[in-house]
């Protein structure tokens, strides 16, 4: 690993560094202030010897003492001197041991030196312990250096510096400590940041997503908090991060195949909660933003989640067709969005593998495609069942999603894996739910937006039509009540579905949402009038024997029928550092 891989764990990382210094930090300092203080009283002992009259005699009587002051060192620490100091002082509570413990003797190499130390709780009885240590030692050395025939000792100790009264404990040292606690817990930090970032297999770039797929990123989507209470964008006034990499990922599939570019797209992603439901619906409102006609397919026949967000009816759907209960027309749903229908899951079949898996289905899509510029359709996961395999396998190709700190490479692997069992063409994937760096990006979408609306404010009021109820106002709903003869001639008309776009226009204007009574309890047969408004025309009908073209972006020749704002594309963030909640 190079310098700039540290960097970048300890930036992914750093509250690990963090928690673990603060941490450290608490500990030595709560250590420090849980110790008792100790206080340490010192003093000084002179060891000698006789002296002789000529030169070698004194060196001689030199070495004698230094060699003395080792071996009195250790008498120092003995717990024969320790008792006859408690019973000088009269200190029963303590023992000799417990004395011997708190004496420390030492001396300096080629002196005759030894400098002795003493600590205890109280400072008085330290100095005090001391004193009478260093005094009784004086009186054993002689004891011992005397011979037994009386004569004059071989070598006599003095004090010579006795111990005052120490006015600072020498422990706790809490500077000394916190500081300790400081470096260890950093350095700690920085080693447990690296060894997360070994062990961690989790999806953190779009390198890793384009080796395991085999083919490129599509899109890389942000976090945005606001998804988890509103999952559907309104483009037509988003100017977020997010909104502006769907924008980015519509411009991406336009050239996925140049000359037959998919139409017919299955999202999907490796387990539940990598957040494929709210891109398909997000993908659908990007593309009828830029004035194509999309359905929506809720083909999650175990959980579905499109109709929940985006505010439609349920109760009857592609079950019901695949099963021959109800047909197309009747079950699909425009929504309040311009240029974009939805057709929901319906009732939950006991067997979603094998509707989907028929040959009806392959024909629902079909039919699907005849009718719309494109067919998004929500698969479930791939791992857990083999619905999304199936609906690829009758689909231009699929969309796979890897969530963004969630999915590891073994199971995004797999799913590829499981996609390539079955032939299922991967036209890309997505890297979903991306932390942001910082506040920059999304400073510059508002900036730009911001001023571009300022600007134009004054002439949109100067201009403005009933023509601006666009994307996000809601449709129109039946009146409460009306003559009986009215409504038995409004019930009985055919309700006409969005006609094809003329002169290349794309803009596709839904038909008003109809009333829609319950339904009967008896079957799912449904007439369109009572139900649903019907879906747009074959494309037979409304295209006669032209060959299809390629539906485009965006139409530099004619206008389109409303403004479409160009925002400056945001580059592709491929790591940061939240992780959020995903719907």
């Amino acid at each position: 690993m190079e310098v700039h891989d540290y960097l970048r764990i300890l930036q992914a990382r750093w509250k690990i560094v963090a928690v673990t210094t603060v941490v450290a930090v608490l500990a030595a300092l709560g250590a420090s202030l849980l110790t008792t203080p100790q206080y340490e009283a010192k003093t000084r002992l002179f060891v000698s010897t006789s002296s002789g009259a000529s030169v070698q005699e004194i060196y001689q009587g030199n070495l004698f003492s230094q060699q003395r002051v080792t071996s009195y060192t250790e008498l120092l620490e003995g717990t024969t001197l320790a008792q006859r100091t408690l019973e000088k002082l009269g200190l029963g509570e303590m023992s000799a041991v417990d004395l011997a413990g708190k004496v420390t003797a030492s001396s300096t190499p080629d002196t005759v030196l030894i400098d002795t130390a003493v600590t205890d709780e109280s400072p008085e009885r330290a100095r005090d312990l001391a004193n009478a240590l260093s005094d009784e030692f004086v009186v054993m050395a002689r004891e011992l250096e005397t011979p037994e025939d009386g004569g004059p000792p071989t070598a006599r100790v003095v004090v010579e510096q006795y111990a005052a009264t120490p006015s600072a404990p020498v422990t706790p040292k809490t500077t000394r400590n916190v500081a300790l606690g400081l470096a260890v817990g950093v350095l700690l930090g920085i080693a447990l940041a690296v060894l997360r970032d070994r062990l961690d297999n989790t999806i953190k770039d779009r390198n890793a997503v384009e080796e395991l797929a085999g083919t490129g990123v599509v899109g890389v989507i942000p976090l945005d908090k606001a998804r988890q209470e509103e999952p559907a964008i309104v483009f037509a006034d988003a100017n977020s991060g997010d909104a502006e990499a769907y924008r980015e990922m519509r411009t991406n599939l336009q050239f996925l195949e140049v000359d037959n570019p998919p139409r017919a797209i299955v999202i999907t992603s490796s387990l539940p909660g990598e957040g494929k439901t709210t891109t398909a619906v997000n993908l659908a409102l990007v593309l009828a933003e830029a004035g194509h006609s999309v359905v929506l397919v809720e083909a999650d026949l175990r959980r579905p989640r499109v109709t929940k967000y985006l505010g439609t009816l349920g109760d009857a759907g592609l079950s019901n067709v695949l099963a021959h209960t109800a047909a197309l027309e009747d079950v699909l749903q425009p929504t309040r969005f311009d240029g974009m229908w939805v057709l929901a899951a319906g009732g939950l079949p006991p067997n979603p593998s094998e509707l989907l898996g028929s040959a009806h289905a392959r024909e629902v899509v079909e039919d699907l495609r005849s009718r719309f510029d494109y067919v998004i359709i929500d698969a479930p996961p791939l791992l857990p069942v083999t619905d999304a395999a199936i609906l690829t396998n009758i689909a231009d190709g699929a969309l796979l999603i890897a969530r963004y700190g969630k999915t590891t490479r073994e199971q995004f692997a797999r799913a590829v894996g499981n996609l390539r069992a079955v032939n299922a063409p991967v036209l890309g994937t997505i890297l979903a739910l991306t932390p942001t760096k910082g506040r920059g990006t999304a400073y510059e979408y508002r900036y730009y937006y911001s001023s571009d609306k300022d600007g134009a404010a004054p002439a949109a009021a100067q201009t403005s039509t009933p023509a601006t109820q666009r994307v996000g106002a809601p449709a129109p709903t039946a009146p409460a009540a009306q003559p009986a003869a009215q409504a038995q001639t409004t019930a009985s008309a055919p309700v006409e579905g969005p006609a094809r776009p003329q002169n290349g226009q794309h803009h596709v204007e839904p038909p008003a949402t109809q009333a829609h009574p319950a339904p009967s309890n008896d079957a799912y047969h449904y007439r369109a009038a009572e139900q649903f408004p019907p879906a747009p025309q074959p494309a037979s009908e409304r295209y006669g024997s032209e060959p299809y073209q390629a539906p485009q972006a965006y139409s530099a020749a004619e206008p389109l029928s409303r403004p479409v704002v160009h925002a400056p594309r945001r580059p592709v963030n491929d790591s940061g550092s939240e992780s959020g909640e995903e719907r």
